[in-house]
């Protein structure tokens, strides 16, 4: 009877010490004094882009902060606040075959962000982010260019949330 209570209590302190835990599973690190946060529109500071694309980083960016973290959206003196300038966006040949054709194009985004931490100063930074996606010469880029953008678009938001939440 002694031993069960013993296990009993030992439970009951192990439950209590994980749920109190800051640790998070998906590597989410936001103190606790930061409740809002703000996504200003994109900007595109470089030829041929798409127009909407502004839009598109920006949203996604915003929902993903709004889906996977606890943080309020807030246009007023919000706790954290992202700017991006979308500074390159470009389609290039790759991989080079013989007879100077190439088979594949890329698709090249970067993004300078600059995070602003108001809780935190130390936390804020300016930095760029870049990916790309590469589709095949004998691929019409206009017919593509949305799910191009979307897969770039979907790391671009997940490298962006990562180094602005999580402490690796």
């Amino acid at each position: 009877m002694q031993s069960k209570t013993l296990l009993l209590g030992l439970f009951f302190f192990i439950i209590l010490g994980v749920t109190a835990c800051k640790y998070s599973f998906t590597g989410i690190s936001i103190p606790p004094d930061v409740r809002t946060f703000y996504v200003a529109p994109y900007t595109i500071q470089t030829p041929n882009a798409d127009p909407n694309l502004s839009q598109t980083f920006s949203d996604a960016l915003r929902d993903k902060i709004l889906r996977e973290s606890r943080l309020s959206l807030s246009d007023t003196d919000p706790d954290c606040e992202f700017n991006g300038i979308i500074t390159r966006y470009s389609i290039s040949p790759v991989a080079p075959e013989p007879g100077e054709i190439t088979a594949f194009n890329r698709l090249d985004v970067t993004v300078n962000m600059e995070f602003i931490n108001s809780k935190d100063e130390a936390q804020s930074f300016e930095k760029n982010f870049s990916y790309f996606a590469e589709f095949g010469t004998d691929q019409d880029f206009l017919s593509i260019q949305d799910d191009l953008v979307e897969t770039v678009n979907e790391q671009l938001v997940e490298d962006i949330f990562n180094a602005a939440f999580t402490n690796w």
